[in-house]
Parts: structure tokens; sequence; C-alpha cells
């Protein structure tokens, strides 16, 4: 027998975790209620809760949704081009601090988004990301983060995923990996360790990425 040492990693969720979207999103979901003479914040508080086919099912029922989301699509593109974005505290100094090849993004938007997002904020883009376009099924399934830990070469239980959110929290645990919540005053239930910001985690974030462990190997 032998101890053989093994990385460990990090999987991000993005808007939320990272980049302080929920202003842009309002707004987009706004404009986007306002062409289909809907209420925004009606259709917001759905949106919050579901994915943008169970919205539109939800909030325009006699709507085609292929042209909703095409507008909704628009709409989020102009935001990336024309919005203002800010980074999390502590995102930028986190994701420089971590070990090249160490960390991956997890989101529910499209690449071309978050690639643009970051752009604008000026923080690192990894080697790996996973996108709406990646999988078949989205969070809550583990399947988006089980995508991520295949493409880094990855163990699910050497992964740590950072998540604001109850379907992204509920991912990575169905995966099988350690779940870390930030970003709100309650924690998510089922997270492993709970912080009420990124910079309060950026510290045991940092320490959990640059620590390898061992396991037995014959």
């Amino acid at each position: 027998m032998t101890n053989e040492l093994r990385g460990r990693y990090v999987l991000f969720d993005v808007d939320g975790t990272l980049i302080d979207a929920v202003s842009n999103q309002r707004r987009v979901w706004g404009t986007w209620a306002e062409r289909y003479g809907l209420d925004a914040d009606e259709v917001y508080q759905v949106a919050l809760r579901t994915r943008p086919m169970e919205t539109f099912a939800q909030v325009a029922a006699n709507r085609d949704p292929r042209e909703c989301l095409d507008a909704l699509h628009e709409l989020e593109d102009e935001d990336v081009r024309s919005g203002v974005y800010a980074a999390f505290d502590g995102a930028s100094e986190l994701l420089h601090g971590l070990p090249p090849g160490s960390w991956a993004l997890v989101t529910s938007n499209y690449e071309h988004r978050v690639r643009g997002r970051f752009l604008r904020t000026g923080l690192p883009v990894p080697g790996v990301i996973v996108d709406a376009a990646a999988v078949t099924e989205g969070k809550p399934s583990p399947v988006p983060y089980l995508r991520a830990a295949e493409q880094l070469g990855a163990e699910p239980g050497d992964c740590l995923v950072i998540e604001d959110a109850p379907s992204g929290v509920l991912s990575g645990l169905g995966a099988g990996m350690t779940v870390w919540g930030v970003n709100a005053t309650v924690a998510v239930e089922g997270v492993h360790r709970h912080f009420a910001s990124l910079r309060e985690a950026v510290p045991h974030i940092l320490a959990f990425a640059t620590e390898p462990h061992g396991h037995a190997a014959a």
C-alpha cells in the first residue's frame, strides 16, 4: 500500500456567487415582461425560482415559448454588452490565487455571456466552463457538476462546490461533492459550510484548494 496525494478542485456557480447580477437580471426580465404586457415584479418572482421555459409556461402560457426565449436571449446579450457589472468582493483575489487547472465554472447561463461578464469585471476565465448548452439536465440535477469534474479529471469527492442558490446546492450534493454556500444571510439547506459573503469564504476556499490530501492505494 502506498499513500498517493491527490489534488483538490473548486467548482463555482457564477451569477450570485462570483458576479453580482441581480439588478441586471431584474432589469432584463422587467423589459421582457413589458414587451408581453405582463407585471414585471410578478414575472421576476417566478423567474427567480424556475428556468426560463418553465417561467414562460407559468406567466405567458398563450405565447410561443421559443419566441419568448429568443426575446429573452436578445435582451440578455444586449445587457452583457451595455449593462454595468460588478464582481463580488474577493472574487478576483480568489480566482487569481487558485492553482491553474484546479477550478471551473458551472453555470445555468451561456458561455459567451459568462466570458463577456468576466471580461467586463477583469476576472480570469478557466479552461473548463460547463454552461446551459453543455448538458441536457440543468441544476438541480447533479449532471452539470459531474460534467465539470469529468472535464477536470477530478473525482467528485475531491471537489468543492461554491453556490448561492438552493438548486445549485442540490446539484452539488447530488454529485457527491462538498458544498459551501456564500452571499446569503441564511444558510441554504444542505450546505456543509455557510459564509455570509464570498469575501469571508476566500481564505477557506484557497486553503481547501492548495492543501493536497492523500488516500491509500495498492
